[in-house]
């Protein structure tokens, strides 16, 4: 069993990654005790699924990957992200949530650690993991997902509180 650990983002606006892999399945868990979500993840011959969430606040995972590529999608059909990367040695490059608003993912493993930044300058976050033995695609894959859960909920926030006032 390998262990799946790190940061997206940084101390007061990031999520915590902690997780397990065990030669085919990610399971774990993405931000606090209280404030997170579940990631549970199944590879079976290059097909991934799997949900980060709960049955009312996540999102399905599933789509396909393998040492070069990983091509899945996050949520539905409609209200959804395309996550589109390309693995080059010890680099992974992509888009995640398409060409026009979508976000850069570039992240580059150094021994058994993960970083990069997914996003731009501004808007963007921080990568740091620690991969052990989990394959760069999963620990990348993973890294992806945990932005989305980060990213959703800064966005249920910044909603919950601009509408608060309209009374």
């Amino acid at each position: 069993m390998s262990k799946l650990d790190g940061r997206i983002g940084g101390l007061t606006a990031g999520y915590d990654l902690h997780a397990d892999w065990d030669g085919s399945r990610l399971t774990g868990r993405i931000g606090g005790q209280f404030q997170g979500k579940d990631i549970r993840l199944e590879v079976q011959s290059g097909d991934v699924n799997g949900r980060v969430g709960g049955v009312f606040a996540g999102f399905d995972v599933d789509g396909d990957v393998s040492g070069q590529r990983v091509d899945v999608r996050l949520g539905g059909r409609v209200d959804g992200d395309s996550l589109s990367l390309s693995i080059g040695g010890d680099d992974v490059r992509g888009r995640f949530s398409g060409r026009i608003a979508g976000k850069d993912v570039a992240l580059t493993r150094r021994g058994e650690r993960l970083s990069g930044r997914i996003g731009g300058h501004v808007d963007g976050k921080d990568v740091t993991l620690n991969l052990g033995d989990v394959p760069l695609e999963i620990a990348a894959l993973a890294a992806v997902c945990t932005y989305k859960a980060l990213e959703d909920t800064q966005q249920q926030s910044a909603a919950a509180s601009s509408s608060g006032g309209a009374n």
